[in-house]
């Protein structure tokens, strides 16, 4: 069996389980679903794949679901070059990941589904939300940019899922009203990542 992603294009955490699988060399099948219709929240999809209503999920080979992005490029990437052997810097990958689901993704993602995925009218209380998430998604583009300053990656000086999980969203930040001309070291690791072997843009399912 062919692994399964039920997945969202515009998302960024179904693109980290892509990209990790693209460079990994792992074919898979891609199985798409209209959030905005609600075909994460029927009956079907909350009884079999996820009981949460969200994507990613990774359908396993041996039928297992098993859903959350970084738990699925955690699974993915054990025992191979973008997951480290060291103690320490495995748990540091943890720590970025953790990160990036606390105090980056619910900022800058929201930011973007708000101006870009879901298109919605800015009303005025919609405005203050938009405010709120933009200003804390620039205070952890603030924490990336120092630890990046002297450093090319995340983690032990190479490319590992701590890069993945992070770039996600962060090289896609635009779309959310971010500017990033004040971020130089976050730019300098965006075009890094970007330039790493077999990289996929998110457009691409």
């Amino acid at each position: 069996m062919t692994l399964r992603l039920h997945d969202y294009l515009p998302s960024g955490n179904g693109y980290k389980v892509r990209l990790l699988l693209s460079q990994l060399g792992i074919s898979f099948e891609r199985i798409e679903y209209d959030i905005q219709r609600g075909e994460t929240r029927t009956p079907e999809f909350l009884g079999k794949i996820n009981a949460n209503g969200r994507i990613p999920v990774l359908e396993t080979d041996d039928g297992e679901f098993l859903p959350e992005s970084n738990a699925i490029i955690f699974y993915l990437a054990e025992g191979t070059p973008f997951f480290p052997e060291d103690r320490l810097e495995r748990t540091r990958v943890l720590q970025w990941m953790f990160f990036e689901q606390y105090s980056h993704e619910p900022n800058i993602a929201v930011a973007r589904a708000m101006l870009h995925v879901f298109d919605l009218e800015m009303t005025e209380k919609r405005q203050a939300v938009l405010e709120q998430k933009q200003k804390l998604g620039y205070d952890a583009l603030g924490v990336m940019e120092n630890h990046l300053e002297d450093r090319e990656y995340f983690v032990g000086g190479r490319y590992t899922i701590a890069d993945i999980a992070l770039y996600a969203y962060t090289h896609v930040a635009d779309e959310g009203g971010f500017d990033l001309s004040d971020y130089p070291a976050v730019r300098a690791w965006i075009a890094r990542v970007a330039s790493q072997p077999d990289y996929v843009p998110i457009t691409q399912g």
